[in-house]
């Protein structure tokens, strides 16, 4: 499976359910770290998040 596409469906995922989860966010980690960059389609993808994250539309979901 294409890098970008993971990273994109693991960002889908988690505005769908509106929580970024642990599993989600330890995933892309992981995909970013594997790659060592990010592609300019992933960095809009988790820039979106991230301003749904600001908004509140998204909440983090403490591993607790």
């Amino acid at each position: 499976m294409e890098t970008t596409r993971i990273i994109r469906l693991l960002v889908e995922k988690a505005l769908y359910i509106k929580r970024l989860t642990p599993e989600i966010e330890n995933a892309i980690n992981s995909e970013l770290t594997r790659l060592g960059y990010i592609s300019d389609v992933d960095y809009e993808a988790l820039e979106l998040l991230m301003s749904e994250m600001d908004a509140g539309r998204i909440k983090l979901v403490s591993s607790h």
